[in-house]
């Protein structure tokens, strides 16, 4: 997984070898309280089934169950949640404010001329318009775009003041959102009209969009105060000598529905701010002979300092000249616009009102995540590189690494090795246990060294496999079917090693692989557990590059940080290195939940021993070859590290850097960023489409970029090709999103209390070929592993 603006790659806490797949196969349904159930022929029970064992009480729980139903109703019912109220709000900010529209070169012939030449109010009742004018020294204010939360209310004030009244001509999108003012406005003796929904150019539009913009308008006035308006006022419009035939059809639409068309006398032009002057000149245009005037303002769109200070101008002007101030329909002498909805038009605005305003709260919020992601996947990335490159130079420095390194060509130091024992848990595993043991048998490590392979009640051939090869220094146990943790515990106490390596049955190791891997044990008292380095060997397909690109990137960095942290969350389960007494401490390996190789690290790190990563220490595995494949896989990994989070939530308040560090972080970056993480791209593509792409463009961009950067610096760190980098753009949108959703559903079904469904990986045996000294072969992209003579096929 690739460095993310919004989604941190998984940390070793979800280490490649986490639960190992077949566990899945190897455990069956739990009674009530642990108890045991009777197996199905062919399955296994849990070892978490055994009497005896207990689960912490609150922990998620495991066992085998129906695939909950539950979880994927609650993502998919949030989701949908999600998509509608963004596009509620996008719908609504499509266009707001006043513009300039951009007419043909051919103008259309304008509206009838009984209408250009008439006044401006139009009441198209009966099918034959009839136009009105205002009286002598009658002013009525008309004020669009509004309501606005901050110069609404002022030029309420204003009007408050002088005892004057206007007229809203406000959108519905913003009567939603603020319902207080429009109620505000009625109560004051003002009067509300329509102006669509979201400012819509009726003229242009078709005849359903305008039809839906007044009915949208109509209802959340209905919603936030209780009333509907015949009043309407078409976006764009201004005086009648203006309309053009396009408008008129679009005024006719509305009239045969009741609405009273209102344009206006005289536009101030106000939304262009020329100044105070200009504004009250333009209003005051019919001053000279005493006419009466509609007046076009607006409340909202912009800065409208100067429309408050012009509309108090004109008012104390006029009002000492004998003008009066009042709505457009007591100056024509009309009945009231403002209608009362019934009680079930007030429902259904109420609803379109509440949706409305969580839709707008819900996108100033994520404007908000949207930055916090960004700033916190920014800093992570950085620190992430700079612990990088500070674990590099000490792990050169530090003879922590050298204990039985050779030097100089010179032969191991088989005093300074102490006698291991390889421990190999294998369930249904003939398509790679022959490679596994025989890379084992193969290494240059010079101490003692035993290596045992617990078959645990395999049905296939594993057992035979291994007992065929027969090398020396392999001893095979055969037991019931147990589970992976049991059988781990079983090759444990059969062992007789200082050092125990626990390695996957699907596993290869390069010939230095266990020098490097033991060196740290030998070297320092301290160390009780070292972390290996996973690689994907099957990584030719863009899902194995992607996976490759995780492992190197995402785990890898991840760990060296940890490292140097002290608080190393997982040691995977493909490759790690303990000692004996470690292990005892602990009890062995856990038994209760599905991720045992972190509840087992997570148990070191907090009985004081340090836990220490070895970069040189390769392991190739075999990675999911499937989208469905990595989902199961992915899904335990996430669901079991929740149980071993929780499981081990008491180190928050321990002495030791384990769980301030170590659990904070994965709550952090593992948890929290990755839940909100789809929320967060969903609402890029929302500003993509419906806001300024320039900025959500520029921010994926400069992430894509830096995370190329420390994709390439990871894998130079790690002696890989930079080859596979070409695929992370698509990384980001395809594979990205499936181990969010992964976490998304992992902490649902957690919070469900639902128990997860044991999943299976179907294993394609891509050490399975004839012979594994492909270093000659190798494909240039495989990394390191033909410098040891072992290539992943």
């Amino acid at each position: 997984m690739t460095m993310d603006p919004h989604e941190p790659p998984p940390s070793s806490a979800d280490a490649p070898g986490s639960t190992d797949d077949r566990a899945g196969r190897r455990r069956g349904p739990t009674g009530a309280r642990g108890r045991r159930r009777a197996q199905p022929a062919g399955r296994g029970r849990p070892a978490s089934a055994r009497p005896g064992t207990r689960r912490r009480s609150g922990a998620p729980a495991a066992g085998r169950a129906r695939e909950p139903r539950g979880h994927w109703v609650l993502m998919g019912l949030g989701s949908l949640a999600l998509i509608l109220l963004l596009l509620l709000d996008g719908f609504a900010n499509g266009a707001v404010g006043e513009a300039p529209r951009h007419e043909p070169k051919s103008q259309p012939p304008p509206a009838p001329e009984a209408v250009t030449s008439g006044g401006p109010v139009v009441n198209m009742a009966g099918g034959t318009p009839h136009s009105m004018r205002t009286p002598p020294k009658t002013i009525a204010l008309t004020f669009d775009d509004g309501p606005d939360p901050t110069w609404t209310p002022r030029l309420l004030d204003v009007l408050k003041r002088h005892d004057a009244h206007a007229t809203f001509f406000s959108i519905g999108a913003h009567i939603a959102r603020r319902p207080a003012l429009v109620k505000r406005m009625i109560d004051e003796g003002n009067e509300i009209g329509s102006h669509t929904y979201t400012h819509v150019d009726m003229a242009t539009a078709p005849a359903w969009r305008d039809r839906l913009e007044l009915d949208l308008t109509q209802r959340a006035l209905a919603g936030a105060a209780g009333v509907h308006t015949r009043l309407v006022r078409m976006p764009y419009s201004s005086r009648p000598d203006g309309l053009t035939a396009p408008e008129w059809r679009a005024a006719e639409r509305a009239g045969r529905d009741g609405y009273l068309l209102v344009l206006t006398d005289t536009d101030t032009e106000d939304w262009q701010r020329p100044g105070v002057d200009k504004i009250v000149q333009s209003a005051l245009a019919a001053e000279k002979d005493g006419r009466g005037a509609i007046v076009m303002l607006h409340d909202a769109g912009g800065d409208r300092t100067e429309t408050i200070a012009a509309v108090e101008q004109m008012i104390t002007r006029l009002q000492a000249r004998g003008y009066r101030f009042t709505t457009v329909s007591r100056a024509m002498g009309l009945p009231p616009a403002d209608v009362p909805a019934t009680t079930s038009e007030k429902a259904i605005g109420w609803t379109l009102v509440a949706a409305q305003r969580t839709a707008s709260a819900l996108t100033d919020w994520m404007r908000i995540l949207f930055v916090i992601a960004g700033v916190l996947a920014a800093l992570r990335l950085a620190v992430l590189l700079v612990f990088a490159h500070v674990h590099r130079k000490r792990a050169r420095r530090s003879p922590l690494y050298r204990a039985i390194r050779p030097r100089d060509g010179t032969a191991p130091d088989a005093s300074a090795a102490p006698p291991v024992s390889v421990v190999v848990p294998a369930y249904n595993e003939e398509a790679g246990i022959a490679a596994t043991v025989r890379t084992l048998v193969d290494t240059d490590y010079p101490g003692p060294l035993e290596i045992i392979v617990v078959d645990d009640g395999s049905s296939d051939r594993t057992a035979e496999i291994v007992e065929r090869l027969a090398p020396p220094g392999v001893r095979l146990i055969r037991k019931p079917n147990g589970g992976k943790p049991d059988a781990l515990n079983v090759g444990i106490a059969a062992s007789r090693g200082e050092i125990l390596v626990l390695v996957d049955g699907d596993t290869v190791f390069q010939r230095d692989t266990l020098r490097h891997l033991v060196s740290p044990l030998a070297a320092d008292p301290s160390v009780g557990a070292v972390s290996g380095n996973t690689k994907v060997a099957n990584r030719k397909g863009v899902l194995g590059k992607w996976q490759h690109l995780e492992y190197v990137i995402g785990f890898n960095l991840d760990r060296r940080m940890f490292d140097l942290a002290r608080c190393m969350p997982t040691i995977p389960g493909a490759i790690g290195a303990f000692r004996r007494r470690t292990l005892v401490s602990v009890g062995g390996v856990p038994t209760d939940t599905l991720a045992e190789d972190t509840d087992l690290t997570m148990a070191i790190c907090r009985g004081g021993w340090r836990v220490v990563y070895a970069e040189h220490a390769l392991a190739w595995t075999e990675a999911p070859s499937s989208l469905r494949q990595l989902w199961r896989q992915r899904y335990r990994w996430c669901y079991g590290t929740l149980q071993a989070m929780w499981k081990h939530r008491r180190a928050l308040v321990e002495r030791g850097p384990f769980g301030r560090r170590c659990l904070l972080y994965l709550t952090a970056f593992q948890v929290i960023l990755p839940l909100f993480a789809p929320a967060v791209d969903l609402f890029a593509v929302f500003g993509l489409v419906f806001m300024d792409p320039v900025a959500p463009l520029a921010m994926w961009s400069l992430f894509a970029l830096a995370q190329v950067a420390a994709g390439g610096y990871a894998l130079w760190l790690d002696g890989e090709r930079l080859r596979p980098l070409w695929t992370m753009p698509l990384q980001q949108v395809v594979y990205r999103q499936l181990l969010y959703l992964v976490v998304v559903q992992s902490v649902v079904t957690a919070v469900l209390g639902t128990r997860l469904r044991w999943h299976t990986i179907r294993r394609t045996g891509t050490f399975g070929g004839p012979g594994l000294d492909l270093g000659r072969d190798a494909d240039p992209d495989l990394g390191p592993g033909s410098h040891a003579g072992i290539a992943a096929p």
